[in-house]
């Protein structure tokens, strides 16, 4: 046998081998044995009796019988649909004199008139309801130059809009059924917390808040209620530590509560939002959630207003004008959406207007009337009116009735 040979005998053997060591290790595929009691070819099971065939034969003949009905049923082609254009109204309503709240009010007592013409309520809730709101507040160093005050106010600036939160927070939301969440803004709105009503949560927000400092002097403030009010794309929620920089955020106009409210602590200045003060106007006026405003920096402008002439500030910075203008936004935004505005000046002002609001919160009725179909995107008035003896005689000049002046109907 010749060398070569020899070689090319080994080599076959080798590769003999190696196909057989492939074959022995490549998984196998399991044989699956199909189970159900369709299968055609399935043999009886010879442990069942006569009684147990004929009932599985009967339910083998219903469950054709079925199939065969959805094969020949007439499909309805035809979709029903019902839309309606409810318009929701929140009001209070108290003693134009003593400033009392008048509660125990039933359906019956009230009247929704859309321009001019009496509505039907289709809906009605009591002031029981908890409440759901989100406190919005400025948090830029124009905010700590404001509420510092210089020779009058003892700690950090910041605090003159950190006390409101902290205060509202603590005393006002209480599970389990009030909900809050947190927007601080700069020159962007940032959720420090989603909806909630955890007292650790909340106590997390107040110590954020104190233990950082405001990093911009900017005062987007239009932006920010845009923001709050029809959510978006911004930062991530702050407590939630998550690793995305940014997330969408649901405004409260998604919120499905029945008393909604935003809580906005801020000086009123807006130095350039994208937001132009008639985009925010309008969107307050459409979304129908009632703003109660705590305006900041009131002492501030009393002590320098008249040191603040517009011919004699720099470009940029605040003048006696721009408070005005602050003052005159924060009255209209709160009007317009029937909720309610506290120029505080000293700290001492805040726990009482904080009780106000939260009173006023839960002293909402909730009263809604189907609009039909309108769909002109037109301006509407609302009128609410009370007949409190039910003598058919509205006793509208002894109250206040709060609530949203009009609203916009939906756009084709």
């Amino acid at each position: 046998m010749s060398k070569n040979y020899r070689i090319f005998v080994l080599l076959v053997g080798v590769i003999c081998l190696n196909l057989s060591a492939f074959a022995q290790s490549k998984p196998q595929k399991p044989t699956e044995t199909p189970a159900g009691t369709d299968k055609k070819n399935q043999r009886p099971d010879v442990t069942k009796t006569e009684e147990e065939r004929k009932k599985e034969d009967e339910l083998r003949k219903q469950k054709e019988k079925e199939r065969e009905d959805e094969k020949n049923a007439v499909q309805d082609t035809e979709v029903l649909i019902i839309q309606t254009n409810t318009v929701n109204v929140d009001t209070v309503v108290y003693n134009k004199k003593t400033g009392q709240i008048l509660t125990n009010l039933k359906k019956e007592n009230f009247a929704i008139f859309e321009n001019g013409t009496k509505q039907d309520i289709t809906n009605f809730a009591t002031p029981e309801a908890p409440i759901t709101v989100s406190v919005v507040v400025e948090y830029s160093k124009w905010s700590e130059i404001f509420g510092n005050s210089p020779g009058l106010r003892q700690g950090e600036g910041k605090l003159e809009v950190v006390r409101p939160v902290a205060f509202f927070l603590s005393n006002f939301i209480k599970p389990p059924n009030d909900y809050a969440s947190v927007i601080a803004f700069d020159i962007r709105p940032t959720p420090i917390t989603d909806f909630t009503n955890d007292p650790r949560r909340i106590q997390d927000t107040i110590n954020l808040l104190l233990r950082n400092n405001p990093a911009f002097r900017e005062n987007n403030l239009f932006d920010a209620m845009k923001f709050a009010l029809l959510g978006g794309k911004g930062d991530t929620v702050v407590l939630e530590n998550s690793k995305e920089k940014s997330s969408n955020y649901a405004g409260m106009v998604a919120v499905k509560a029945k008393r909604r409210a935003i809580i906005l602590v801020a000086s009123g200045i807006d130095t350039f939002s994208k937001t132009r003060y008639d985009e925010i106007r309008r969107i307050v006026q459409e979304a129908g959630i009632p703003f109660y405003i705590i305006s900041t920096g009131n002492l501030f402008f009393k002590l320098y207003g008249e040191n603040l002439d517009p011919g004699r500030t720099s470009p940029g910075l605040p003048d006696r004008l721009t408070f005005l203008q602050a003052q005159n936004a924060m009255n209209t935004f709160a009007k317009e959406s029937g909720g309610f505005h506290y120029p505080i000046t000293f700290e001492s002002e805040i726990p009482d207007d904080l009780r106000n609001i939260n009173t006023f919160l839960r002293s909402q009725y909730s009263l809604a009337f189907d609009a039909g179909e309108k769909k002109d995107g037109k301006r509407n008035t609302l009128k609410v009116s009370i007949d409190v003896d039910l003598d058919g005689k509205y006793d509208d000049k002894d109250l206040v009735i709060q609530h949203r002046p009009f609203y916009f109907s939906a756009k084709k």
